[in-house]
């Protein structure tokens, strides 16, 4: 083995002309290299490793399998990306709120393991599952994924959509996507059937309250009738909306029942806080002890009120359920579309972001006091 004095000539070697450090130069010799300088693996202690391209990982990391400096750009509390149109877009968008399944990958690759279970409870049209198969490909490894949904429709357009998905990755020849376990049903009856402690990330986007349909006027051209269903808390898929004239991520769970509801039978705010804080005390036994539960939740302006909805569920949740809310991440999309509300009269919000609750048992926090 060399001495120090050795390894720091061999670095002063791999510099560029004008003396600086040559990092280009320095992969090239098969060195490990990490924000411009030589690692020196012979100083990695028993419990880490070097891995190429991506850093150093410490096998003692029982939350994900991110790298140091993976894991330092990982505890961003924003997500400033925009998701451009992919993945079956114009199938997937006839379910107005579904989230970007590459959205869902980098969440997944923050907060579980490869190998590991990965629950969506209200799965829409899949995301997260198409989220967990993008993982094996693009993060650190498969994940097995469960969804739950309750509408057909958005079960048969995930089935569509790997179908598809995977016949354009062939003719590009990419491997396939895994498929993954999709359970029509209720969640409240198809939990039951999970296994205690077998879950470990639990990802999902909850049912909204008291989303009227609504016709809205986007301008003074165009008047349209907006995406947003009434929902009871049963609903089976998820969504909110961004501001009154626009809705790109509000979606309507089940058509056919919402045209038959009467609308006085919609659930009351603190019906829904109710039954979703309900609902998440069921999911929790499902999850390990190690596990966390993300959900994303978009707050609400209706009726020149402000809905702090992310706040009034984490509440909610934290009071039924054996959960402590962890993080509040925002998932900011630099590229949605901008609309003049309120001008000249009032300051109305468009809302170009959601927010993303991490939430852990709280058997897990206790053990690390």
């Amino acid at each position: 083995m060399a001495d120090d004095g050795d390894r720091h000539r061999q670095s002063r070697l791999f510099t560029d002309d004008d003396g600086g450090f040559d990092a280009d130069r320095a992969r090239d010799e098969s060195l490990p290299v990490e924000d411009g300088e030589v690692i020196d693996t012979d100083d990695l202690a028993d419990h880490q490793r070097y891995v190429e391209d991506r850093g150093i990982y410490d096998e003692r990391n029982r939350v994900n399998d991110l790298t140091g400096k993976e894991w330092k750009y990982a505890t961003k509390s924003v997500l400033p990306e925009g998701y451009p149109p992919a993945v079956q877009h114009d199938l997937r968008s006839e379910h107005g709120g579904q989230k970007p399944p590459r959205l869902c990958a980098e969440l997944i690759g923050r907060f579980s393991k490869a190998g590991d279970i990965v629950l969506d409870p209200f799965a829409g049209v899949g995301g997260t599952l198409l989220g967990a198969s993008f993982c094996e490909h693009e993060g650190t490894g498969l994940r097995n994924a469960i969804g739950f949904e309750r509408t057909r429709r958005w079960i048969e357009i995930y089935e569509t959509v790997l179908e598809r998905e995977n016949e354009e990755r062939r003719e590009r020849g990419e491997p396939p996507l895994a498929e993954q376990e999709m359970q029509h049903g209720d969640c409240v009856d198809l939990i039951e059937d999970v296994p205690e402690d077998s879950v470990d990330l639990l990802l999902t986007d909850v049912p909204y309250w008291h989303m009227d349909e609504l016709e809205q006027t986007r301008n003074e051209r165009e008047t349209r009738e907006s995406k947003l269903g009434s929902f009871d808390g049963a609903a089976g898929a998820t969504g909110a909306p961004d501001t009154p004239e626009t809705d790109p991520d509000g979606r309507n769970a089940n058509a056919d029942a919402d045209s038959e509801r009467d609308p006085d039978d919609r659930q009351t705010k603190a019906e829904w806080l109710d039954d979703m804080a309900g609902k998440f005390d069921r999911f929790t036994d499902a999850v390990a002890p190690d596990g966390h539960v993300v959900v994303f939740i978009g707050d609400m302006y209706r009726e020149q009120s402000y809905e702090f909805l992310s706040a009034d569920l984490a509440r909610a949740i934290e009071s039924t359920a054996p959960l402590t809310l962890a993080a509040n991440l925002i998932w900011y999309d630099p590229t949605k579309d901008l609309h003049v509300y309120g001008y000249p009269f009032s300051y109305v919000p468009s809302m170009v972001h959601q927010n993303v609750l991490v939430f852990r048992l709280e058997d897990e926090r206790e053990s690390d006091d």
